[in-house]
């Protein structure tokens, strides 16, 4: 499903039609956010965003945890294992499992520490202080709230902000803002700050830690790319945001395609794919996390395509530094 394109603009009547569905489905997300949550054993830092999709979480708990094991401790990475069959509790296993079982994510997420798939996150966690992690890092779940975080970073799209500020339907916001910030320690803005103002507003109001990331290209592979034009395609959250990458990078990407988030690449794409490369000289490029739902799905489409890997840069490091290992003493 891709997110309607009103969410990201000024209330207009669409907005105001499913207001009323907004304002029930927010007073029900804003009592569970409330609740009492299970403790896991080990200190749990949460990577959730505060709207639907595209801001950045995986890649800013893969940051995590690399700074987490450069510090020493043993992290385990937690996810619910979107789009994936298995219930879980599950430690992932890359070599075995695909997509379709434990989903596009954690397979990405696997490639840097142990990470385990659950439904049920207090299970999940539990699983993981079993199996030794000194620490968890949850792979969204800030709204899920069975599981107490010790410390929980709302991730926002410095392009999109929180969209048109409405609760879903009528808006992308998972709950209403207010009770999402006074249940985050800290907020995260992720590329060039163009609609994010208000809610960093309302966060220094708040007197939140502010940082900021950004997603910056494998250097590798982008020289690899220069002078080979490219037909890029992504079915990820905000598929733009891939574009905006290849933009800055330099990148020359004469035709985009733009899927729904966790698409399941289907013989008739990928045909299409390969077929409109072809026809204009272009190389095929996409996402880490759609090759590895494309590697399953289509994989004749893997064989000509390549993906542009991304890291998360955070650029008061040393102050997101003290964050982490301070909310490891507290807990």
């Amino acid at each position: 499903m891709r997110a309607p394109g009103f969410w990201w603009k000024r209330p207009g009547a669409a907005a105001a039609l499913l207001s009323p569905f907004a304002v029930l489905y927010g007073r029900i997300a804003a009592r569970r956010l409330a609740r009492t949550r299970a403790r896991a054993g080990v200190p749990v830092i949460c990577v959730g965003n505060p709207t639907v999709g595209g801001a950045g979480k995986t890649p800013t708990a893969i940051a995590v945890a690399r700074l987490l094991i450069a510090a020493g401790e043993r992290p385990m990475l937690l996810s619910r294992g979107y789009g994936g069959r298995l219930t879980g509790p599950e430690t992932v296993d890359p070599s075995r499992h695909r997509a379709a079982d434990v989903g596009d994510e954690p397979l990405l997420l696997a490639r840097t520490a142990p990470t385990v798939v659950a439904r049920d996150r207090v299970a999940g966690a539990w699983h993981a202080r079993e199996a030794g992690a000194s620490v968890i890092v949850m792979d969204d779940g800030f709204q899920n709230p069975s599981l107490h975080k010790d410390l929980s970073i709302l991730v926002v799209d410095g392009r999109r902000g929180v969209g048109n500020g409405r609760v879903i339907p009528a808006g992308p916001l998972r709950a209403p803002l207010d009770p999402q910030l006074a249940r985050a320690n800290a907020l995260l803005i992720v590329g060039e700050l163009s609609d994010a103002g208000p809610v960093l507003a309302d966060a220094r109001a708040r007197g939140l830690p502010i940082f900021h990331g950004a997603l910056e290209p494998d250097q590798a592979t982008v020289a690899a790319l220069t002078g080979k034009p490219v037909l890029a395609f992504a079915g990820i959250g905000d598929p733009e945001k891939f574009f905006t990458t290849l933009a800055a990078a330099k990148i020359e990407a004469p035709i985009r395609r733009a899927f729904a988030d966790h698409r399941r690449y289907s013989s008739r794409d990928a045909d299409r794919l390969i077929i409109d490369a072809a026809k204009n000289s272009l190389q095929l490029l996409t996402t880490e996390k759609d090759l590895v739902r494309i590697r399953h799905d289509a994989p004749h489409l893997a064989l000509m395509a390549r993906a542009l890997p991304v890291n998360l840069v955070v650029r008061e490091t040393d102050a997101f530094n003290r964050l982490l290992l301070g909310a490891l003493r507290g807990a």
